[in-house]
This record gives C-alpha cells, structure tokens and sequence, in this order.
C-alpha cells in the first residue's frame, strides 16, 4: 500500500503507527518527523495541494481532513484515488479517527494501544480540578484580522479538556473578532496560539491592553489542534498550564 498524507497532525500519527515505507507524499506543512520533512515527497500545502504530482505518485490511499483541505480538490482526488477524510471536533472524534486510520491500514492493533495510551494520560495527567471556578478563556489563532476559536472546533474541545470555558462558545468555527468585541467579553485568559499565526513575545502586550485584566499567555498550538498521536502530549502540557494559571 501506498499512502499520501495531506494533513500535518494525521503525518504524524502514520509515522507514530510505523508505516514508514508506506507513506510517500506529504506536504509542505507536515513538520513532524523531521526526517519525513526532508525525505518524503512534498505534495504542496494542504489547501494548495500540487494534484499533477500526486497523481503521478498513483497512491493506493490519500488521507485527508475536512477542514483542513480545499474541498473541489479532495473531490477531484476522489474521482481517480481512494480518499478518506476525517472530520474531528472532539476528543471522542480523534479516537475514531486513529482507530479507522489503522484498520485502513493494517494497524488495528497499534491504533488501539495508541488510544489507550491517550485515554490513559487524560485521565491521569490531566486529573479533575480542585479550582472551584471554571475560568474564561479567548483562543485566538490569527491577527489582522483577529479571529478566535469557537464552538465545533477541535481547539475548542481541548478547552474544555484543560478546563477552561470558551468565551467564544457561541460563536461558530472561527469568528472574525474586534478588540472591542474581546475586551467585552471579559476572558480572564487570553491565549496566543503558535499557530496558524505565529503569535510571539511582541504581541502580548498588545493584548494585554485590549484585556487588562487577563492573563495574557503565548500556547503551543500543535497540543491545541492537532489531533493525532501528539495527543501523547498534551494532558502534561495542559497540566502544565494550569499550574502556571494557578488553576490546579
């Protein structure tokens, strides 16, 4: 079987079930491993997708995301290859996925002891909290315009999981936001995510000014958003987190 990855997060998780020689095209974003990164073919950005190159690959299996890929391309792969596409906002999702993922690909054992793996480290590494409140909290992922993370979104989901209430819950996907609109809802934290957008040191104080009596915090947003085996991850980093709120 040949495969072709065209998500980052689900790259990762095919290199984590060990098909090494299986996997053949990647894109441009798919980071992790590293060594993938220099050796794989790049099959261009997952919404920029070079469809002349990956139809000459022949793959046996393309896998994809629903929100990650440009639609008419993945229709068009699906006219000439197998596609699969996964479409996750929850944690329960990211199980299914893995679990799919591997019996497509003959990994139905490794698949399973991965999520157990995972269910493992939420439910011990990111025990319940003693903090009787459930603080607010504003997941901003892009700048110029600001847009944040609201409900039916993964990140979304990894809110909850680190105990955190989503200021933008009642917004869908990933609302175009004012600073006005922020500084109104009155997050007590406002997390910066690492990506899409890099946010960085510079920016802290600028959102500070907007929420002056937030928290104001610079995240890692593969652990936010990425739904794969970095899942393995993220309970300690949240853990982490919280004892840096003072939410433990």
């Amino acid at each position: 079987m040949t495969i072709i990855s065209t998500v980052p997060s689900q790259t990762e998780l095919l290199y984590s079930l060990g098909l090494h020689q299986e996997v053949i095209g990647i894109t441009k974003f798919c980071v992790h491993p590293a060594d993938w990164f220099q050796t794989k073919t790049r099959i261009g950005g997952t919404k920029t997708l070079d469809l002349e190159k990956i139809a000459a690959l022949q793959p046996d299996l393309i896998i994809g995301n629903k929100e990650e890929n440009d639609r008419a391309q993945m229709l068009w792969l699906a006219e000439r290859f197998p596609v699969w596409i996964s479409d996750i906002s929850t944690l329960e999702d990211a199980y299914a996925m893995i679990l799919h993922i591997g019996t497509q690909t003959d990994r139905t054992v490794a698949a399973a002891e991965l999520v157990a793996e995972i269910q493992t480290r939420f439910a011990t590494e990111l025990a319940p909290r003693n903090h009787p409140d459930t603080p607010s909290a504003a997941y901003l992922i892009w700048r110029k315009p600001y847009m944040a993370a609201g409900k039916d979104t993964f990140i979304h989901s990894m809110l909850a999981a680190t105990g955190l209430h989503n200021v933008f819950s009642d917004q869908l996907r990933y609302p175009v936001i004012t600073a006005e609109e922020l500084a109104a809802r009155q997050p007590d934290l406002v997390l910066l995510s690492s990506e899409p957008y890099p946010f960085a040191d510079k920016h802290i104080a600028q959102l500070q000014a907007i929420c002056p009596n937030a928290q104001v915090s610079l995240v890692d947003g593969e652990l936010f958003s990425w739904y794969g085996s970095r899942l393995l991850h993220a309970p300690a980093y949240f853990h982490q987190l919280r004892k840096k709120w003072n939410l433990v």
